[in-house]
């Protein structure tokens, strides 16, 4: 992926594995964003191709790659801020999976907000919701369009530590229903207990993938954070 002189992706390739959650790090300008940006439509790839269970994907607009099964969040988070809670999430339920109900997308709402503890927040407005909480409608907004792909950008970052536990208790809850999980976060400790395997981007380039162990302790890694090698 380029902008005009700029490399922001080069040569990158990856997968996912239905049921997985894979780890996506890397410093700040790394190109990892702008991943989740090809992959989920907002960027055409200047050369390459994304393939989504077999099908080739690339250059289709966010709203039917949306529709194929795949759902985001952002690192700086997207709600309908003058909508109540439970409107936000039922914008998903129509616009992603509308042709799976017949009358009762209330109760699927409901569902969905107790899944990620807003239940007691319906008629909220979205707005007035804290940061931790914005997240999480996020996801319920993202989880209402049954994706099968859920990229979640940063949604650890910025939250207390008791926030941030249990939301990582809400993506492992939402991997046992059956969504394969890629993830950006910057928060090593959550990433590494959290993932089945890592990716490390660096200046647009993969330089490291693996389990999260071996991952953490190449010198690739290392330098690309600290600047230089460990002894």
């Amino acid at each position: 992926m380029r902008f005009g002189g700029l490399a922001a992706l080069t040569g990158v390739s990856l997968h996912a594995t239905a049921g997985e959650i894979v780890g996506l790090i890397g410093p700040n300008g790394a190109g990892k964003t702008t991943l989740f940006n090809v992959v989920s439509g907002l960027v055409r790839p200047t050369r390459g191709q994304v393939r989504f269970r077999g099908a080739r994907i690339t250059g289709l607009p966010p709203f039917r790659i949306a529709r194929l099964g795949i759902a985001r969040t952002f690192q700086l988070v997207r709600i309908l801020p003058t909508l109540t809670v439970a409107q936000n999430v039922l914008v998903g339920v129509y616009f992603g999976a509308r042709e799976r109900f017949s009358g009762a997308p209330p109760a699927e709402v409901r569902r969905l907000l107790q899944a990620v503890g807003l239940d007691g927040r319906a008629e909220q407005p979205a707005r007035t919701l804290a940061l931790a909480d914005r997240k999480r409608l996020e996801i319920a907004r993202a989880l209402a369009t049954r994706p099968a792909l859920l990229l979640l950008d940063e949604v650890l970052s910025g939250i207390r530590a008791a926030e941030a536990r249990a939301l990582m208790e809400l993506i492992r809850a939402i991997r046992r229903d059956g969504t394969t999980i890629v993830m950006i976060e910057h928060i090593m400790k959550a990433i590494m207990a959290l993932s089945d395997r890592v990716v490390v981007l660096h200046h647009g380039e993969k330089i490291a993938e693996g389990l999260p162990q071996a991952v953490a302790a190449a010198p690739a890694v290392i330098q690309a954070y600290l600047g230089a090698a460990r002894d």
